[in-house]
């Protein structure tokens, strides 16, 4: 009996350590298997993928499309009495590059503003090739009076995008979000006394 224990013992020590050694060789793995297919190398810093890439027996990064550079244009519009605009009013990227370009807000009210931006795209078609990653377009905030904020806009263009587009605009239209202080208002009145 104490055989047979110390066996079983033996065995699911041996069991133990190829699943230790499994879980550790899953990162290397996964490595290997993302820069082969070409995924998820968004996720690296372009210093990590440089360094990456150099690693991988010469192998690149086939979601960036060096041959081509596409000019985005940034507008920015505003719908009421506040500042806004882009940090820069254009940048040249590649097709499959991770790009940052920031916003700057300020409220120059004196009062709360509940407020969002809607985004558009010309030429109409880039559209669809157009994914950002992170974007302030995603919520509505709240300024207070005089308060300012700078927001990131984080892309990447489809490297399918057509040949023959070679600047993308795009324009953000930010606009008080309307209800928002009356409600505020009716709630604040709510709990007066009425004489």
């Amino acid at each position: 009996m104490r055989g047979d224990n110390l066996r079983m013992v033996g065995k699911l020590a041996v069991i133990a350590g190829l699943m230790f050694g499994f879980g550790y060789g899953l990162v290397p793995m996964y490595r290997h298997i993302c820069a082969a297919l070409g995924i998820n190398v968004l996720s690296l810093t372009e210093r990590q993928a440089t360094a990456y890439n150099a690693g991988s027996s010469g192998k690149v990064n086939t979601q960036v499309d060096t041959t081509r550079t596409i000019t985005v244009e940034f507008d920015a519009n505003a719908r009421g009495p506040w500042d806004f605009k882009p940090a820069v009013r254009s940048m040249q990227v590649h097709p499959g590059e991770m790009s940052t370009v920031m916003y700057e807000f300020r409220n120059i009210q004196q009062r709360e503003m509940a407020a969002q931006a809607i985004p558009s795209y010309a030429p109409k078609q880039a559209t669809a090739y157009f994914n950002k990653l992170e974007c302030f377009c995603f919520n509505e905030y709240k300024l207070q009076p005089g308060e300012a904020k700078n927001w990131p806009v984080v892309f990447v263009i489809d490297p399918k995008l057509p040949k023959d587009v070679t600047t993308i605009t795009l324009s953000y239209t930010f606009f008080e979000v309307p209800g928002k202080d009356k409600s505020a208002a009716a709630e604040a009145g709510a709990g007066e006394p009425r004489s």
